[in-house]
């Protein structure tokens, strides 16, 4: 009976340090609360972006948007652009159909900005984290939506540029010589604020230094070779030797002003100027070429990058405060003395 009693106890004991060495192996893990305050990562792989642009025949768009897309597939992102073709209300159910497929973000160059707050309510129905860009919206609409920011160039510091292009030359714009600049200024949508501000801020830079300033003309262009030239021929016809300077709100019209200065035997630098923004390649020619003043580069790539950069942020958990919403890429100006450094 001692025996089997000794013997029952010992076994007992085994089992006893068996379980006590497999706690030791796997202890108890008491929690730490980490697993709630860490902020899940982008979906780099597999998320889905959808991108809409007003429309895709615009050329510095079309920069935009090739760099876009090559940045985000570079990334890893499913990535579907689709053309506004100038039409809001297409705009409007090419997004509501990204939010139906359930995109993981959206990039939105608006085709009105007096529509950015349908758009805004729109998206933040939805919860999509968004970016905007090239066409911006007030401050007040954009504070509707913490999930929102606009990346873009401010435009009046283009419009200053192009003034300081005009006013770097040796008789500041003034040709003929009676005491003022006389000009036609060639604008993109005024509806949209770039073409306002680069209006308004190409003209103030002149008055700022102390030039007097005359305007001859002003009419849309609506940002078209075709309809640059059109304006421009017209005003060289009613106006001739009177116009110093062409202000165009863009590369695309800028070229079309200088096919219709070509065409009326006037020579850019010579005895008329002529200024643009973009820096478009084609521009960036006629600049190097002598065939323009200068242009300003309004840089798609930085921007396209920035405005991943921000929707990346913006997956990861980053919100905007009201009045902090605008990302802006700098202006460069582009003159004959430092074109090359632009021209690919």
């Amino acid at each position: 009976m001692k025996k089997f009693l000794a013997l029952l106890l010992a076994m007992m004991m085994v089992l006893s340090l068996a379980a006590c060495g497999e706690k030791e192996d796997a202890p108890a893990q008491e929690p730490t609360g980490q697993e709630e305050t860490q902020t899940p990562e982008a979906p780099a792989e597999g998320g889905t972006v959808g991108v809409c642009i007003y429309k895709f025949d615009d050329a510095f768009m079309t920069t935009y948007r090739n760099a876009l897309q090559e940045i985000l597939e570079g990334k890893g992102y499913t990535v579907t652009v689709v053309d506004g073709n100038n039409d809001q209300a297409k705009q409007n159910e090419q997004i509501n159909t990204f939010i139906t497929q359930g995109v993981d973000a959206l990039i939105i160059n608006p085709v009105m900005t007096s529509a950015a707050a349908t758009i805004i309510d729109t998206v933040k129905s939805a919860g999509i984290p968004t970016v905007l860009i090239n066409r911006e919206p007030t401050a007040d609409e954009m504070a509707a939506y913490d999930k929102l920011v606009y990346v873009g160039c401010d435009a009046a510091q283009s419009g200053t540029f192009q003034g300081e292009l005009i006013l770097d030359t040796p008789n500041k714009g003034d040709i003929n010589g009676d005491g003022k600049v006389s000009y036609i200024m060639i604008q993109g949508d005024p509806e949209n604020i770039d073409a306002k501000l680069r209006t308004e801020y190409s003209v103030k830079a002149l008055t700022d230094a102390g030039v007097e300033v005359e305007q001859l003309n002003l009419t849309r262009g609506d940002w078209d070779r075709e309809k640059g030239q059109t304006i421009c021929a017209n005003d060289l016809a009613q106006f001739g030797n009177q116009i110093e300077v062409v202000f165009c709100n863009n590369d695309d019209m800028a070229i079309g002003a200088l096919q219709a200065i070509q065409s009326a035997g006037r020579k850019v630098n010579e005895d008329i100027y002529l200024v643009g923004v973009d820096a478009l390649d084609a521009a960036l020619n006629e600049v190097q070429a002598g065939n323009m003043t200068g242009t300003v580069l309004n840089d798609a790539t930085a921007q396209a990058s920035q405005a991943v950069e921000c929707m990346e942020g913006l997956l990861n958990g980053d919100t905007y405060a009201a009045g902090e919403q605008s990302v802006y890429v700098d202006y460069v100006k582009v003159t004959p003395d430092n074109v090359a450094d632009f021209m690919k």
